[in-house]
């Protein structure tokens, strides 16, 4: 007996443990974010001078840290979905990837300076003292990244961009009325939700296309392969070359657009000398199946992953950490009126470590809603989607139109996902056509001629799409520039009620 209730006891211990488990690891990531933000405020503490605003400085450094996780749980998953929905990469490898290259890119290439989001979305910047500034900055920081933090918790991949504008647009109305917003920037803004989606899932589809008829559709894929697989890598080449001098080099190197041509010309040159003798290599055991032909893809699929993740670090940082440095600015009596800031080092880390410590602990949500739950990728889709984004923001950049990545990458997802749908239901009439003399089985099936004709055809067209993943990120698109700003104004008033300064 005195066996047995020990048994019950120490049965009781071990269900006491295992409930306190299960309650505890919910806790465990917020608890990780919670000391990088402890850190944050450390940092800022002991970098910024003493005097009557410090606090506010030290406030909007710890909002820029919050700001930082969300951009990484939020922004990262458009780069790393594609790679890990086609088992090019592990989910732990994506985020080790993702996590060096983000924050080499941020610390690398972040930039000395930076532009301030305010520079082009207001008319004047004059118009604020410098209290009455600072506030619009903080409550732009933590609206966009309250907002940012919502999407990602509803599955959303969101444009931190477009949050930061949202919010400084909401923040700068309510302390000066509309009249202080540039309009047409934000029309061009607003025309950017369309034409970025577009612009990346066409220009996937037509590789995919491409691809497609070219190697993977061929009697001889083997063939096929040798001869356009390098020329596609020397593409990949190319077009990551121009974008990283574009979009993630200026702090390193300020190219001019004949330099960055030249550039693209050395590196696809290159590239294509390198990739055809290891694509004949490669291709010597290979079987003549476009399953193996994707292998071919893997290598510069993870290489293309990595240098968006680089470029992504070096341009959206600066959504993190460009209004801190816009305060810290302010604070230290450079004023509000220029165009540029100077980035501190101290606070160019908080956006780097944050963004990789974000996407480290709440990043796989989304990074599998891009890569598994829209379409189904495999390594020469997501090759597409992600080569396709490349292109399409250079394109965007030398147009002038200010597209988002964000948008772009979800777009070209979606691009891939219905050239599939297209082709694969290519001569399958709509269920809504029952000609009665295409039914078969009739007596097996026990239904009506109409009815068991529709369902045959129903199963015949495959929808290799989810439509409703659609629905809600547009929506959540749509909902976001409003949704920051309404939510930045109310803060704004609030940091003006708290402070006793309400103007």
């Amino acid at each position: 007996m005195a066996k047995t209730a020990l048994d019950k006891d120490l049965q009781k211990i071990a269900s006491m443990e295992s409930a306190t488990d299960q309650v505890s690891r919910p806790l465990v990531l917020p608890g990780i974010a919670l000391i990088f933000l402890v850190g944050a405020t450390i940092v800022a503490t002991v970098n910024v001078a003493d005097g009557p605003i410090a606090w506010l400085v030290i406030l909007a450094s710890v909002i820029a840290g919050y700001m930082a996780l969300n951009i990484g749980a939020n922004d990262v998953a458009n780069n790393m979905g594609p790679a890990v929905g086609s088992r090019a990469l592990t989910m732990t490898g994506a985020i080790v990837l993702a996590a060096i290259c983000e924050a080499s890119g941020a610390l690398i290439a972040g930039g000395d300076v930076v532009n301030t989001i305010s520079d082009k979305l207001l008319v004047r910047h004059d118009a604020f003292p410098v209290n009455s500034f600072i506030f619009i900055m903080t409550a732009a920081l933590l609206s966009s990244a309250l907002w940012i933090n919502l999407a990602t918790w509803i599955g959303a991949p969101v444009s931190t961009t477009h949050s930061v504008v949202g919010g400084v647009v909401g923040s700068a109305m309510a302390a000066a009325g509309f009249s202080i917003v540039a309009w047409p920037v934000m029309g061009a803004i607003v025309a950017s939700w369309v034409v970025s989606p577009l612009l990346g899932g066409v220009l996937a589809a037509l590789l995919l296309g491409f691809t497609e008829r070219m190697v993977l559709n061929r009697d001889d894929k083997l063939t096929a392969a040798d001869r356009w697989v390098p020329i596609l890598i020397a593409l990949m080449a190319s077009v990551f070359a121009m974008y990283l001098a574009v979009k993630g080099l200026g702090k390193v190197w300020d190219a001019s657009l004949v330099q960055t041509l030249l550039l693209g010309v050395a590196f696809g040159v290159g590239g294509w000398w390198l990739a055809r003798p290891w694509v004949a290599k490669r291709s010597i055991h290979m079987e003549n199946r476009s399953k193996s032909i994707n292998r071919l893809f893997r290598l510069p699929l993870i290489f293309a992953a990595g240098l968006l993740s680089f470029a992504h670090g070096a341009n959206d940082v600066a959504n993190a950490v460009g209004p801190l440095a816009a305060i810290v600015a302010a604070a230290q009596g450079a004023g509000v009126e220029g165009a540029k800031v100077a980035l501190p080092l101290w606070v160019l880390a908080i956006g780097a470590i944050g963004i990789a410590v974000g996407l480290a602990l709440f990043g796989p949500r989304l990074i599998r809603m891009v890569g598994e739950r829209i379409t189904k990728m495999n390594e020469v889709r997501a090759y597409c989607v992600a080569l396709s984004a490349a292109i399409t923001v250079l394109i965007a950049s030398a147009l002038g139109l200010p597209v988002s990545s964000t948008h772009i990458a979800i777009g070209a997802v979606f691009g891939v996902g219905m050239f599939r749908e297209a082709t694969t239901n290519r001569g399958i009439p709509n269920p809504g056509v029952q000609p009665y003399t295409l039914f078969l089985n009739l007596d097996r099936l026990n239904a009506t001629p109409e009815d068991a004709l529709a369902n045959d055809r129903k199963r015949e067209r495959r929808m290799l799409v989810r439509r409703q993943h659609g629905i809600t990120i547009a929506a959540a698109w749509i909902v976001t520039v409003p949704a920051a700003a309404l939510l930045s104004a109310a803060l704004y008033g609030a940091l003006h009620l708290l402070t006793g300064s309400f103007m």
